[in-house]
């Protein structure tokens, strides 16, 4: 069985942030937050900052790549459901308080949003909702 040619990922920018390192992709941002942050709306509004510099007439996935731990103001969640263009949420992980944690935020959120276990499942469904299939 063939498997095809993959298209190589290339990160289009990088930004080191005093919270973790956000990524952005063609039309995803890949988002690793550092160990022991909270994530309040005001760290939150550099990555909508960063999203509307990248995909301001586009839509766009977010991943979650959740190798630390860290707190999250779950009210975050409404003003990120906002973003119109924002058509994918999915949080990586394989750590149970991860999932416990997600089963509350998704509460929040309200829109599309999916946990995995393997990144490349949460980027190919990503990459599915973006494209509206």
């Amino acid at each position: 069985m063939g498997v095809g040619k993959f298209k190589k990922t290339i990160i289009v920018r990088e930004y080191q942030l005093d919270i973790g390192t956000v990524q952005v992709f063609d039309n995803y941002i890949v988002a690793i937050f550092n160990e022991g942050i909270t994530l309040t709306l005001e760290r939150v509004y550099q990555i909508i900052g960063i999203s509307e510099i990248h995909f301001r007439e586009k839509n766009f996935g977010f991943i979650s790549l959740r190798k630390y731990s860290y707190a999250i103001d779950p009210t975050i969640y409404t003003y990120l459901r906002e973003l119109d263009n924002l058509k994918a949420f999915a949080i990586v992980s394989i750590k149970e308080m991860d999932m416990h944690n997600f089963k509350i935020e998704k509460l929040f959120y309200k829109k599309p949003m999916k946990f995995f276990i393997e990144y490349n499942n949460a980027l190919a469904w990503v990459k599915r909702r973006v494209k509206g299939k």
